[in-house]
């Protein structure tokens, strides 16, 4: 288990936010003049340490055998449960009990909600993390925070072990039911602060169907205010949801309000990869650490590899035969005697 190596230590104020739970505090968007290249001007851990997401590159990732595979606990809800989904102007966000948490962490990390990021109707991809560079076309995240030492996600938010977040990678493909759960219902909140209620779902079938192959590493919120307070969990296995269900979550939504009279898109609404800033990425799995080395070189390297232990046994075989040869050559020569020994031995 990774340790984090940072502290934050500024006071809480209530009405600051979770990623991206409010909207309170300075006005904020992920392009134009308060786009996340301003965010530090008035969000100052947004351009400090440790920041999300980041590229998971091969030379960041170090397997350890020890990160047991990640258990969840009563995500499985009634139907007849009510959850509150929502647009903050930022995301999609659906509310979830704190009774779901995650069990195979030191602490008890209990749900907040789940949000989502994408790219553009045009398919423009819009995960936040990534794999050597690879961006897939949309991002779920399912907030955790630490219940066994804070009351609420609001008072562990800005804490170093506050909060825990399960990161889903999605791509395009076949249909997904889990996903229309909720997607069917996104016309009734097409507005910023616009929310219904819907009725609750099994949220384990939103996630990958192993929970033992992931990257976690020690990270932020990705948007403002970029507290880094999170113990990330990406999965490593995406899941799949259908062209149409991309096409809903990316145009169906407006990052303004309905008194606006210029309706503004709710999509792209992804962060970029941040610096890794020395962080070492621990993976539970150990195949495929190494994706970019492609079939061709590694025939190579274990041809070369091949040839290079021939070599070393040809030299030692040919050292061994050396040496045996000196050997009888001296034994050879001390069995020659001289004449004046030969002459002693007779008297």
């Amino acid at each position: 288990m990774l340790n984090l190596v940072h502290c934050v230590s500024v006071p809480l104020l209530v009405i600051l936010a979770i990623n991206p739970l409010f909207s309170y505090g300075a006005k904020w968007t992920y392009t134009g003049p308060d786009g996340e290249h301003h965010w530090a001007k008035h969000y100052p851990f947004c351009g400090g340490a440790f920041q999300s997401p980041i590229d998971f590159q091969t030379p960041l990732l170090r397997y350890e055998p020890n990160l047991p595979p990640v258990e969840v606990r009563n995500y499985n809800l009634s139907l007849n449960e009510q959850l509150t989904l929502s647009n903050n102007g930022h995301s999609v966000q659906l509310s979830l009990p704190s009774r779901m948490f995650i069990s195979s962490l030191p602490y008890r990390y209990s749900a907040a909600q789940l949000h989502f990021h994408w790219g553009s109707p045009s398919l423009l991809p819009g995960s936040e993390h990534t794999v050597n560079g690879k961006q897939f076309a949309a991002e779920m995240h399912i907030v955790h925070f630490n219940s066994d030492k804070y009351p609420n996600v609001s008072m562990a938010m800005d804490k170093s072990d506050g909060l825990a977040v399960l990161g889903v990678l999605v791509e395009v493909g076949e249909f997904n039911p889990a996903f229309d759960r909720f997607l069917k219902y996104i016309n009734g909140i097409k507005y910023k602060d616009q929310r219904i209620q819907v009725p609750a779902f099994n949220i384990r079938d939103l996630l990958p169907a192993l929970l033992d192959q992931y990257y976690r590493y020690d990270g932020s919120l990705t948007t403002p205010p970029c507290y880094p307070s999170v113990l990330w969990t990406v999965f490593r296995n995406p899941v799949t949801f259908s062209i149409q269900q991309f096409q809903a979550l990316a145009s169906a939504m407006f990052s303004s309000s309905v008194q606006e009279s210029a309706p503004v898109p709710l999509s792209g609404n992804f962060r970029k990869p941040q610096l890794a800033d020395n962080r070492v990425v621990l993976v539970s799995f150990q195949d495929g650490i190494f994706p970019s080395m492609g079939l061709g070189v590694l025939i190579s390297i274990i041809v070369a590899s091949v040839l290079g232990l021939i070599i070393i046994i040809t030299l030692l075989w040919c050292l061994l035969r050396r040496k045996g040869s000196e050997t009888e050559t001296e034994k050879s020569t001390s069995d020659v005697k001289s004449p004046g020994e030969e002459k002693i031995s007779k008297v």
